[in-house]
Order: C-alpha cells, then sequence, then structure tokens
C-alpha cells in the first residue's frame, strides 16, 4: 500500500472547491487518495484541511492515532463548545470515551452534544463560579462514579494593555484562566483512579512574552506552576498532570479576529515547521497525555508549536 504523503496527484485539486475546511476523512489506495463521508467506517482515521495556493488546493492530512486503553474512559473537558475545545470533544468521543464537557456558549454546546450522541453531555457551566463548578463535577460523578481524564482548558485571551485593564478585570480573567483550573481539579480528584490523567492548557505566549497581553500570559504562568506541583503531590496515588501548550492555533475565532495575512507570514517564518497548526492537531496531543502510551510523563510541558519556542 502506497502512503507516500507527498504524491504530486493528491494536490491537484480543483480550485472551484468552495469550503476552506473540508469535513471529510481520507483514504488511501495503491496509487491515489479517495475521500469519504466523515460518517462511514475509516480504517485510519483523520481527517482534512485545505487551504488555496493560486491556481490549486493544497490539503493536509491529519492522521488519528487510535488509543484503545481510551475507550470506555470518563473525560472531563472545560470550554469544549468551540475552538480546540471542539476538537477534544470529537477527539475523545471517535475512541469511545464517556466525554462529558461544559462551556458558556448554550448553542454550540447543545448542538455538538446532540451531534456526538448520548455518551456525550453538555452543560452549561459559568467556570468564574465555584459553586457551579462543584455542581457540574458533583452530577457527573453521580451519573458514572469515576472520572479518569480531566482537561483544563477553558480560557479568556483578551489583547488587553496594562494600562487599560482594571483590577476587577484582572481578578475575573484570573478567576476563568487560573482559579477554575485549580477548582475543577480539586471537585474531580476524589474520583480519579490510579492512571488518572489531568491535562492544563497553557500557551506559546508565555514562552514569547506576548504583548499587549499581559494579564493572559500571567494567567499562563501561573498554570505551569499549578501542573509542577499538583504533579508532586499527586504523584503518590499514581496520577499524572501535564501541561500542553498550543502554538497560534487556527481556529474560527483567530482566523476571523486576529489572523491576518501578515500574521500568517509570520508564523510560517517563526515555526521550524511553516504548516499553520489546526485545532485537531492539538487534540491528537491531549489524547496521547491521556492515555497510558504517556504513563511516564507527568509534571512537564508538551510545547505543541510546530518548533516556534522552546520548553
Amino acid at each position: 500500500m502506497n502512503r507516500e504523503f507527498f504524491h504530486k496527484d493528491f494536490f491537484a485539486i480543483n480550485q472551484d472547491h468552495e469550503a476552506s475546511e473540508f469535513p471529510l476523512k481520507p483514504f488511501w489506495s495503491d496509487t491515489a487518495l479517495g475521500w469519504i463521508d466523515r460518517s462511514q467506517k475509516d480504517p485510519y482515521g483523520g481527517w482534512v484541511r485545505g487551504c488555496r495556493l493560486r491556481s490549486f488546493w493544497l490539503w493536509v492530512i491529519v492522521m488519528s492515532a487510535t488509543y484503545a486503553d481510551l475507550s470506555d474512559k470518563v473525560v472531563l473537558v472545560t470550554g469544549g463548545a468551540n475552538g480546540i475545545g471542539a476538537s477534544l470533544v470529537r477527539s475523545f468521543s471517535e475512541q469511545g470515551a464517556r466525554v462529558f464537557f461544559c462551556d458558556q456558549d448554550k448553542k454550540r454546546g447543545a448542538a455538538l452534544s446532540k451531534a456526538l450522541g448520548n455518551r456525550v453531555g453538555f452543560h452549561l457551566v459559568d467556570l468564574k463560579k465555584e459553586s457551579q463548578i462543584k455542581l457540574w463535577v458533583r452530577r457527573i460523578q453521580k451519573t458514572v462514579g469515576t472520572i479518569h481524564v480531566l482537561i483544563n482548558n477553558a480560557a479568556s485571551d483578551p489583547r488587553m494593555a496594562i494600562d487599560r485593564m482594571s483590577a476587577r478585570q484582572w481578578d475575573d480573567l484570573f478567576a476563568l484562566n487560573l482559579r477554575a483550573y485549580y477548582l475543577t481539579a480539586q471537585a474531580a480528584l476524589p474520583s480519579m483512579p490510579k492512571g488518572g490523567s489531568i491535562i492544563n492548557f497553557s500557551s506559546i505566549t508565555f514562552h514569547i512574552g506576548a504583548t499587549p497581553m499581559t494579564a493572559y500570559v500571567a494567567t499562563k504562568g501561573g498554570i505551569m506552576g499549578l501542573t509542577r506541583s499538583l504533579a508532586r503531590e499527586v504523584g503518590p496515588r499514581g496520577i499524572r498532570v501535564n501541561t500542553l501548550s498550543p502554538g497560534w492555533v487556527m481556529t474560527e475565532r483567530q482566523k476571523s479576529e486576529f489572523v491576518t495575512p501578515a500574521v500568517r507570514r509570520m508564523l510560517r517564518q517563526c515555526q521550524c515547521v511553516p504548516e499553520l497548526i489546526q485545532p485537531e492537531e492539538i487534540a491528537q496531543v491531549a489524547l496521547f497525555l491521556a492515555s497510558e502510551a504517556s504513563r511516564v510523563l507527568t509534571g512537564q510541558e508538551i510545547l505543541a508549536d510546530r518548533g516556534w519556542a522552546y520548553s
């Protein structure tokens, strides 16, 4: 079977395609790449993303690994209705996990849950409120008992200069971006068995000192400290805690609000590998960190940025 990625025929796709993101999965044959609907069985997994380059479309193939140990595991994801969070929910669901996610986007959250079936549950939660976090986790504990994986993903990333941010805005940002991570871990840990995994999302911005994002970067630095200390605290119980720090990921919001042609040029210059990062690729790293395949890793940061910075 020929799986050579850079086969010339794979990229000779007519530019008349309308979508910039094609929701289909690839399958490989001996001579060419064919397409099947995402809902059909695909023995290899994966999906594609496309971008038009002058006269043709370039398709980036993201192959999905299978982690058998994640099947039937209970996974909690914060901020799962959009962007990276939605990719996390989909990816863990595709592994056969039982996924519970929260968000404040009721419409998107409900739609995603409905699309993925009854093994995925959505709850509307304000993570700045301790009582709502505790209630959300308690409901899940009553429903399934054990929590195997917690992914703290939810965050806000305001671009705001230091002279424009009030103390109240600072406190609200830390409540969502850092305190909520502590509170969800605190609530979930009593139900986590040996082999459990906590994944805390930080950011490339901690390494490059992005501006004007001082408050946001401070929260991401705090997450690094939380991970390191918590890993020591719960390690004797066989529970692992790691940080996943994405580079600049091409989510719908980032592309619509911040990713200009100049930003794209900058990323391709700064990254060791110029290909822009897609949300599904970050989800693949999270699958690895949640699975037993990464059982020797704890207290670590995985900087998933295509070589922009160094952890």
